[in-house]
């Protein structure tokens, strides 16, 4: 990659010119003006992946549904229109908010029947990538799914351009529903060792689906990213999937990371980015001359997504099996990332271990060997800070997502770590967070394994002493 990145990136480090993001969720202000409702329908409909067209459930026909942006401060309107023959939510995955708007089925608000509408309100404190899906069952792992920009009205990244890369795995409407998927692990006894990784040491996943998408697009029809030879182009990257991680490079190219899940960190270059489920990664990437193949990984599976960012209509298209070397290269881990300054949380008070476990079925998820049913609950105060030590003991990764927060990831290697709402515990890995309780509520805090999630793995970071949880 062209050089200049590297010298973009240093001025941007040496001279602290990250946005400046808020360290609260706020109250929707009364006195703006007021801003255009967003209006989500979600039904079901037909949509085209590539050479397949498949039925699924979307947000107004649309794979992946309709692109919201806000500016950091700003207010978020939106309207959920239930057309589907189930009830449903909208989450705003990342985004401080308040508790009532958090699209927690249960936790904040009771799910939204067929034929019924729920207005969505909130300030959208940070800037950032992020994104908005269904939290009801396996909805998440059908079209229930779009990308929301929260843009700095002082952005200090100077780039060309900009690419929103949405990764997802797609079975609905090719092996029955994700329901289906859902019955049939949870009626076998027999689980496949295969889906192994020598990256991640151990089981990645709990199933391979037919089809791994770039916005929408299989391999066979792939989406095109059209630019222009030495541009910088920011790349937001989204992993929407249910059940994958991806592994993602682009040929001829080095990846400069300038945030994850929405927040700045100190910027470094590297190869490739692996992206566990409800992760987010902001790259910049100077253009060479050509098309490039744009290459997402699905770790473990022996498959990939699959785009093309084109500069030249006169070079060949890249095929989707090329073999790329970036894919090998320096991989971005988290010992790597640190917070700016200005986004570094208070050290904890006190430390609270949460053990991530698998009962032996195989089949049920714990956190403290308990399941979703009767959920663990971690106790906190506001103000004060608390570590949670992720302790995997099962033999496979969750990426585990709190909602309502952020919080910084304390590496042993790291002097600080990154900010986010999303990490990644490897198998038999023990990981701490530090989690700022600045923000009232109950919150689900879970697995991002969909399959996960539903098997049992989620628990509830709550204020004060327990409430009791709405009836569905």
């Amino acid at each position: 990659m062209n050089g200049s990145y590297g010298q973009v990136s240093r001025r941007l480090f040496v001279t602290g010119l990250f946005a400046t993001a808020a360290t609260a969720a706020l109250p929707v202000g009364t006195g703006a003006a007021r801003p255009r409702t967003q209006v989500l329908r979600a039904k079901p409909a037909k949509v085209s992946i590539g050479a397949r067209t498949v039925s699924t459930w979307t947000y107004d026909g649309r794979l992946p549904g309709p692109r919201i942006e806000a500016t950091a401060g700003g207010v978020v309107r939106a309207r959920l229109v239930n057309d589907l023959p189930a009830a449903t939510t909208v989450h705003w995955h990342g985004i401080r908010l308040d508790a009532r708007m958090d699209g927690a089925p249960g936790y904040t608000q009771k799910p939204v029947p067929p034929g019924g509408t729920f207005d969505y309100a909130f300030t959208t404190p940070d800037p950032g990538t992020y994104f908005y899906h269904s939290h009801v069952g396996m909805q998440n792992d059908r079209g229930l799914y779009g990308t929301l920009i929260v843009t700095d009205p002082h952005e200090p990244l100077g780039y060309d351009q900009e690419f929103t890369v949405v990764l997802d795995d797609w079975l609905d409407g090719m092996i029955g529903t994700p329901d289906d998927a859902l019955r049939r692990l949870n009626a076998s006894t027999a689980h496949d060792d295969t889906l192994r990784s020598d990256l991640l040491g151990g089981v990645t996943a709990e199933l391979r689906h037919p089809y791994y998408l770039v916005n929408g697009r299989a391999a066979e029809a792939p989406e095109v990213f059209e630019s222009k030879p030495g541009r910088l182009v920011r790349l937001r990257i989204i992993n929407a999937a249910a059940d994958t991680a991806f592994r993602v490079a682009l040929g001829g190219h080095r990846l400069g990371v300038t945030h994850t899940d929405g927040f700045p960190c100190a910027p470094l270059t590297v190869d490739t980015i692996l992206i566990g489920m409800g992760e987010r990664y902001d790259v910049l990437v100077r253009l060479g001359d050509g098309a490039f193949p744009l290459v997402a990984e699905a770790e473990g599976k022996g498959a990939r997504a699959f785009a093309i960012v084109r500069t030249s209509r006169k070079a060949g298209a890249p095929r989707s099996g090329v073999r790329l070397s970036e894919l090998s290269g320096r991989r971005l881990t988290y010992a790597d990332l640190n917070a700016r300054r200005a986004d570094r949380l208070p050290r904890p008070s006190r430390s609270v271990t949460v053990t991530l476990g698998m009962r032996p079925s195989g089949n049920e998820w714990t956190m403290n060997d308990r399941l979703a049913a009767d959920p663990m609950r971690l106790r906190v105060e506001r103000g004060e800070t608390i570590r949670i030590v992720l302790d995997n003991q099962s033999p496979m990764w969750h990426p585990m997502h709190l909602h309502g927060h952020t919080f910084q990831v304390r590496t042993s290697s790291g002097p600080q770590g990154p900010r986010k709402d999303t990490v990644n515990v490897l198998p038999r890995e023990r990981l701490n967070i530090d989690v700022h309780a600045d923000n009232p509520g109950e919150w689900m805090f879970h697995c991002h394994n969909l399959y996960h999630q539903e098997q049992g793995m989620m628990g509830t970071l709550g204020y004060g002493p327990a409430k009791r949880a709405m009836k569905h």
